[in-house]
């Protein structure tokens, strides 16, 4: 088969039956598929199904219960069921044309290319359907940033925010990406030398539904360019860094407010490790909690760890002002920052050390000095023959043909 189309779903149940009757316009039903990777809490499993009995082209669904990586999870999923020699991913809100389906493929066999990557900001592209001027201006400044942090692997795409690609599916090497949030060609191109090949075009304005871009999504991708940028560490350096202003603060305020500057000092410590520790969870070593120790066991070794270093530095701050003269707030800020490396190798070798691991894992430990990290973990799925069957947790998908009769096509056989 030449390709399969991929739609990460999230809650798009209104936009599927026109998308399906675009995409078979334009899809060769001999040759080619759709894939719903679905990670719904509403209707869309069902929406798929119906739309899959009058499509010509063959649709199948997998069903994700356990979301993991979001929507850029879903895509990698998608990538290891297909046995295509092109895998194309868009959107299921139609912001995405499927018209612009055989363009992209054309372009990447003229040119020989590895990825087809439909840009809004090459040629006549247009990025008008984001709404409002806010989202525009954080669209082309997120793009001008990657873009100068990756100006070698960036230099010939201009779009590499997009969602809307085409990719050889021998080009990618699964095991090397993370899914996080979701840019995921980002994270193709940033780990592989690949030959890229560009096609505008307009961003269209979303079919139905709403858009589940949000804050939260913004600090996954800051946080995603940061460690395939700079490693985990810099995350976790955000991090404190942040932390480390919050903590001048509260010691200048409480300072100010007439308390001795070795307590404000405690206090501020205290308040910034408790903050500190729920930040590196959500944003550093999200992916280990899993395998790790159990979270009250995880935030009791960590506050004390903190604690007991924060007690180390607190005589060393009362020399650096009693006797070297130095300003307490730049004293405390310098004491910070020396054990920032303690602080990181206790948390990546001790906090979140897989259970029932003695020594320090080879995995763990290497955590500061590697970017390339394996990302499969078992999914639990859910296989839906038909809209009116029972939901069976299954390893397979299913895939729904024309007619609607289910064929069971094993897990696992999508890797060239």
């Amino acid at each position: 088969m030449l390709l399969t189309v991929i739609i990460p779903t999230f809650n798009e149940a209104p936009n599927i039956p026109e998308l399906v009757r675009r995409l078979a316009v334009v899809l060769d039903p001999d040759d080619a598929e759709i894939l719903f990777v679905d990670d719904s809490t509403d209707d869309t499993p069902t929406a798929v199904l119906s739309a899959a009995e009058w499509s010509a082209v063959p649709t199948r669904l997998l069903h994700r219960d356990q979301p993991i990586g979001g929507l850029s999870g879903a895509v990698i999923e998608g990538l290891r069921e297909s046995t295509s020699a092109w895998c194309l991913v868009m959107d299921g809100d139609l912001q995405h044309p499927p018209e612009m389906i055989p363009a992209l493929l054309a372009a990447a066999r003229e040119s020989q290319a590895d990825v087809a990557v439909a840009s809004r900001y090459c040629g006549g592209g247009d990025n008008t359907g984001l709404s409002g001027w806010a989202r525009r201006s954080v669209s082309s400044i997120s793009t001008t940033l990657t873009r100068a942090m990756f100006p070698r692997r960036l230099r010939h795409c201009t779009d590499p925010m997009t969602g809307f690609f085409a990719v050889r599916r021998a080009a990618v090497d699964l095991e090397r990406l993370r899914p996080r949030g979701f840019k995921i060609l980002l994270e193709i191109l940033a780990r592989h030398e690949i030959t890229i090949v560009e096609e505008p075009f307009v961003f269209a304005q979303r079919f139905a539904g709403q858009s589940k871009a949000d804050l939260a999504q913004g600090m996954r991708f800051l946080s995603q360019l940061a460690e395939l940028r700079f490693g985990r560490m810099s995350r976790f350096a955000i991090i404190g860094a942040f932390g480390a202003i919050a903590n001048l603060a509260i010691m200048a305020g409480l300072t100010a407010a007439g308390m001795y500057y070795a307590a404000a000092a405690t206090a501020a410590a205290a308040a910034t490790i408790v903050g500190n520790f729920f930040f590196q969870e959500r944003f550093v070593f999200r992916e280990l909690r899993t395998e790790s120790r159990l979270f009250w066991t995880r935030f009791g070794s960590s506050f004390a760890f903190n604690g007991t270093e924060a007690l180390i530095r607190l005589p060393i701050l009362v020399i650096l002002v009693e006797h070297l003269f130095i300003p307490n707030l730049i004293a405390q800020g310098a004491t910070i920052a020396c054990a920032f490396f303690a602080r990181f190798v206790f948390h990546a070798q001790v906090v979140y050390r897989p259970r029932g691991s003695g020594a320090f894992s080879a995995q763990v430990s290497s955590l500061a000095a590697t970017r390339v990290w394996p990302t499969h973990q078992p999914t639990a799925r859910t296989k839906l023959c038909a809209p009116t069957g029972t939901p069976t947790t299954s390893p397979d998908a299913s895939f729904v043909g024309p007619t609607g009769t289910g064929q069971d096509r094993p897990h696992g056989t999508g890797r060239d």
